[in-house]
Parts: structure tokens; C-alpha cells; sequence
């Protein structure tokens, strides 16, 4: 059975903001099966925003463990991604799912995937899902050479971009400021 999957999401922290981003679309194999998906959750009344890329159920069960993560960890962000990809790595059942993690707060911008990593970007920008590269791309050029522009900006023109590039992203964006 395909799985509905494929996605953009970005994360960029610039001039004391942090903004995260995702594009909308779900696939089911080569075919649109929903252009308007939420892939960004706020958390701690925006003090933490999460966005995912793969399978729909596997991240939502990550996201759920994440939550159960930063209650144990007294919302301690880093240490609760630590403790989640451990989990996901060792776990059985875990370790079969299929998702990746941006978690952000003023603070940090982390990736977390089912290997066991938990990644700091470089240039304070993450990207996942099939639009990252093309995403991550535009976000450097802009860090780089037009830092006038907001973080939200960023993050939107890259998802923009990846959008016109990537078949798997769409112009149906989601974006939040993390508080």
C-alpha cells in the first residue's frame, strides 16, 4: 500500500525571530491526496512550534511522544528531542515509523530524526521533507544577501520557491512565530 507522505517544512531563526513553515500538500504515491494539511503544531502557547515531514500517522505519534517528552523533562525543549530520539531509535515499535521533526523555541531549532539524531542546523535554518534542499537553498541566499527581510519573509519565499521547483510542494502555506 503507498503511504500518503511528502512535504516542505522550514525553520529559520534570523535577527531575533524564529519562524517555521510548511506547504500543504500530501501525496499518495504520484498523486495530490490533500493540498491544505496542517504540518505545524504550537505548543506551550507558542513558546515551542513543531512541523513534520512523512508518513501522517507515524508523526503525530511522534509529536505525542515529544509532548509526553517535554512534561518529563519540565519543557526542557533540547532535552526532551534528546530523549525522543533515543526512544525512536531503540524503541521497536518506534523505530519503524517514518518522520522527521523540526522543534523550534527562542532558543533553538532542532531536527530530530528516527536514527537517533538531533541536528542544530547550521546558519540557524532547517529544512525536511522532498521540497528541503531546494528550500534550504533559497533560505541561505536570503540569510546571506538580503538579511533585510524578515524572518517570516524568508521562510515564506523559500517555501515559494521549493513550491515551483519541487512536484510534492504546494502553494498552501502554514506559518508560525514561535513566542
Amino acid at each position: 500500500m503507498t503511504k500518503i507522505k511528502s512535504t516542505t517544512v522550514v525553520a529559520i531563526r534570523h535577527n531575533g525571530e524564529v519562524v517555521i513553515g510548511a506547504d500543504g500538500q500530501a501525496t499518495l504515491g504520484n498523486t495530490v491526496a490533500k493540498s491544505s494539511v496542517k504540518k505545524l503544531r504550537v505548543l506551550q502557547g507558542g513558546k515551542i512550534v513543531t512541523g513534520f515531514a512523512g508518513s501522517t500517522a507515524d508523526a503525530f505519534t511522534l509529536l505525542e511522544k515529544f509532548e509526553e517528552k517535554l512534561g518529563a523533562f519540565g519543557n526542557n525543549m533540547k532535552r526532551a528531542a534528546v530523549e525522543l530520539a533515543k526512544e525512536w531509535r531503540t524503541d521497536r515499535m518506534l523505530s519503524k515509523l517514518e518522520a522527521m521533526m523540526i522543534v523550534a523555541d527562542k532558543e533553538d531549532i532542532l531536527i530530530i530524526s528516527g536514527t537517533g539524531d538531533v541536528i542544530e542546523p547550521d546558519m540557524e535554518i532547517a529544512t525536511i521533507g522532498s521540497g528541503s534542499m531546494y528550500a534550504q537553498s533559497a533560505a541561505r541566499a536570503m540569510k546571506q544577501f538580503a538579511p533585510q527581510m524578515s524572518a517570516e519573509e524568508m521562510v515564506r519565499e523559500s517555501l515559494n520557491i521549493a513550491a515551483d521547483i519541487c512536484i510534492y510542494t504546494n502553494h498552501n502555506l502554514v506559518i508560525e512565530k514561535v513566542n
